[in-house]
């Protein structure tokens, strides 16, 4: 039996080590923290999961919470008017929701990692609650046939080399600051479904509301993403929940008043609802070299660390788990040497390189032809349905979104 060890309990090392335990590995999962502490600990994301990222999960049968998470059936956006806020409220310029072939869901990772890792030990795993730094991974490298590296923060991190060929950003885009609030009303213009919603304010940054179940059941992510320096850049050093909220709603009603009309009776979920920081955007060395001369493996946004403003981070762990899983099951008896470890990289960078093409194109200002795009979806619903559609499978915008002459033809195709 394959012994492997798996670092870090996110998405996708605890979707890869479920899925090897499944086809009988020997698997040890490393974390840093218990489920318990996991459980009542700080939300840790925005997570929004399509059809395909979704289907990998019930692929190995861990869609423990599908009957209980609200089913997101459209996603919608709405642009602000440029500099309507000037004088007061702003005004929108864009509104429309596409519709979605496959629902979306979203469960707050409190919920699922705990719940993944009580799994993974009750069906035999081995867990071991530690902070893996590099002298660790340099002992374990010799007892184990493959180490994953799956946490994406801190010591371990450094072991893979920023690809500077595919990381066009040095520095972060957007200042992030997340709420989890209960008593959100509808959206008046589909009141009977559930959606995304994607607000974009010219210049100022983007807000994004999401339906998920918590640690308290139905709630829905207020999620302001920042231009730095810009008036959403605020949330730094801000540690009381409450003032987080507020200052959250505060900006809610200046550049995005109609969202904040259904916001004004909202409290957060719990004291550990609230969530800020920023990150570069970037793509590493996917091969690890230890001090003693072992090789680990990255995953997931280890190696591949897009902003969260298209909503990929855990549609592209799940992808890369289950694209690793493949890997891994292919190789059989064979070693988990350099050459393989690339190339298991390389599967998984043909769907993700699509993520990061599209995710650094929406940290720049929109050209002229993809504002025509959403302009015209307002008016052509198979246009929204079909941006919709693209965040489960990003591929798709090769052929409408980065070309004007490809978005003038979709475009006229319609009309």
């Amino acid at each position: 039996m394959r012994k492997i060890l798996v670092v870090g309990a996110g998405q996708s090392g605890l979707q890869l080590a479920l899925g090897l335990q499944s086809h009988g590995y020997e698997v040890t999962l490393m974390s840093n923290r218990t489920a318990d502490e996991i459980r009542s600990g700080r939300v840790m994301s925005t997570q929004c999961m399509f059809h395909t990222a979704l289907q990998h999960e019930r692929d190995l049968q861990l869609n423990f919470w599908e009957s209980q998470a609200p089913k997101i059936e459209g996603l919608g956006v709405s642009v602000a008017a440029p500099g309507s806020w000037a004088e007061g409220p702003a005004a929108r310029a864009i509104d429309w929701v596409g519709k979605l072939d496959g629902y979306a869901q979203s469960v707050d990772q409190r919920v699922k990692m705990a719940g993944w890792m009580e799994t993974f030990a009750q069906r035999g795993g081995q867990l071991v609650i530690h902070g893996a730094a590099v002298s660790d991974l340099d002992y374990f490298s010799r007892t184990y046939d493959l180490v994953l590296v799956s946490a994406g923060k801190g010591e371990l991190v450094s072991m893979f080399g920023r690809d500077a060929s595919r990381s066009p950003y040095g520095e972060p885009q957007r200042a992030l600051a997340v709420s989890y609030v209960h008593g959100l009303g509808p959206r008046p213009e589909h009141p009977d479904y559930d959606a995304v919603r994607c607000n974009l304010v010219p210049g100022v940054g983007e807000l994004f509301i999401m339906p998920t179940l918590t640690t308290s059941g139905r709630a829905d992510i207020l999620f302001w993403e920042g231009i730095p320096g810009g008036p959403l850049d605020v949330f730094n050093g801000v540690k009381d929940p409450a003032e987080h909220l507020s200052l959250t709603l505060e900006l809610m009603e200046r550049f995005t008043p109609w969202e904040y009309a259904r916001a004004t009776k909202v409290e957060l979920t719990d004291g550990g609802g609230t969530l800020v920081g920023r990150y570069a955007p970037t793509v590493r060395n996917p091969v690890g070299r230890l001090p003693g001369g072992g090789l680990v493996l990255g995953v997931a946004d280890v190696v591949v660390a897009n902003d969260p403003i298209t909503g990929q981070g855990s549609n592209s762990a799940s992808k890369c788990a289950a694209s690793y899983l493949a890997s891994i099951l292919e190789r059989g008896e064979k070693e988990f040497d350099e050459e393989w470890m690339r190339g298991t990289f390389d599967r998984y960078w043909d769907a993700a390189q699509h993520v990061t093409k599209w995710t650094n194109a929406m940290l720049a200002p929109p050209p002229e032809h993809i504002l025509n795009l959403i302009g015209a979806a307002g008016q052509l619903q198979p246009a929204a349905d079909r941006f919709a559609n693209a965040f489960n499978d990003p591929a798709d915008f090769e052929n409408f979104f980065y070309e004007p002459g490809k978005t003038a033809a979709y475009l006229a195709s319609l009309s």
